[in-house]
């Protein structure tokens, strides 16, 4: 089932993302964090963003934000056009599912299904049909592990089925937190080519990450301070 609010599609002359003046609090007691200070982003179609910072800076929340996977309390968030905030949570859900791709550092592989039905979930949730997943593992190099389970994926591998699943609906932004923070060089490489040849191919990405190669890689780089952009 496709869904059907008009104002989802392809714009050409929008951005791919666009954020305003994010602002997130979190209370601890009679204590109040601000985890995001009034932050603006825009991603143009086929753009790589890497956000850069310290640990706290706001990196995991701003991209928890962006993906809807959490509410901010100021600002508004937009998708190739399409509003994420202010609506209900099975809404987000599934405007994210056709939208934006996810790959968080906990990973979004379920553990009893394999990397196939991992990407036939993601689609189902979408309402999505298109092609197979081993098509889609190709490109990724795991044609030959669809029928694996995660637990017996290599740290390299675990990545791409990650990407896959983040990309089974070809969506108009990837959001991924520390997506090689855990693997070598010479494997971070590898995810990087597959990271690059898709913002050729014209997915918007925006990668959190320590790492100075994804910094490197990026188109550009925006650094993160008490969870404000800094200059």
């Amino acid at each position: 089932m496709r869904l059907t609010d008009k104002s989802i599609g392809t714009h050409e002359h929008l951005p791919a993302m666009a954020a305003e003046s994010l602002h997130r609090f979190f209370h601890s007691g009679d204590e109040e964090t601000q985890a995001l200070r009034g932050v603006s982003i825009s991603l143009a179609p086929g753009e790589f963003v890497a956000v850069v910072g310290p640990s706290g800076s706001g990196k995991s929340t701003l991209l928890s934000c962006l993906a809807g996977l959490d509410e901010p309390d100021g600002g508004t968030v937009r998708i190739d056009g399409t509003r994420l905030t202010r609506r209900p949570e099975a809404e987000r859900a599934r405007l994210r599912a056709r939208l934006v791709g996810v790959l968080t550092q906990s990973g979004n592989l379920l553990s009893h299904l394999s990397v196939a039905q991992n990407i036939a979930l993601a689609r189902s949730l979408a309402g999505t049909v298109s092609r197979g997943a081993d098509d889609h593992l190709d490109a990724l190099g795991l044609a030959h592990r669809a029928h694996a389970r995660p637990d017996t994926l290599s740290g390299g591998e675990t990545v791409r089925a990650g990407l896959a699943v983040a990309l089974a609906n070809e969506p108009p932004v990837l959001l991924a937190d520390e997506p090689t923070g855990e693997l070598d060089s010479s494997t971070e490489a590898q995810v990087l080519d597959i990271l690059t040849r898709r913002a050729h191919n014209g997915t918007a990405l925006l990668v959190a990450s320590h790492s100075a190669a994804v910094a490197a890689a990026a188109d550009r780089v925006i650094t993160l301070r008490n969870g404000e952009v800094s200059s």
